[in-house]
């Protein structure tokens, strides 16, 4: 199991499928790993306007897991419609 850190950019507007999508991160997380924090800086200004939006709705999530489970939320993070960015990266020990 190695740490990571991932952040998530969801569109402000939409509350309810930000909810239901977390909920999933965290259902694929915890099947394979452990939630150390999540953490919700809320709606900050973007550097540079991502398709005409100048806000964004911000979600830091730290866990440990296996390398699988990164692939797994990569995939679900690309084809939702509602998360306009997002990064994971390993920490290092």
């Amino acid at each position: 199991m190695r740490k990571y850190e991932a952040v998530f950019i969801f569109l402000p507007s939409e509350e309810e499928k930000r909810v239901q999508i977390l909920e999933r991160f965290k259902g694929i997380i915890e099947a394979n790993g452990t939630i150390i924090n999540i953490d919700e800086w809320g709606i900050r200004k973007l550097a540079y306007l991502i398709d005409d939006i100048g806000e964004g709705y911000y979600v830091l999530i730290n866990f440990e897991s296996t390398p699988e489970v990164i692939k797994e939320l990569d995939r679900v993070a690309r084809i939702s419609d509602s998360i306009m960015r997002h990064m994971i990266i390993r920490e290092d020990e």
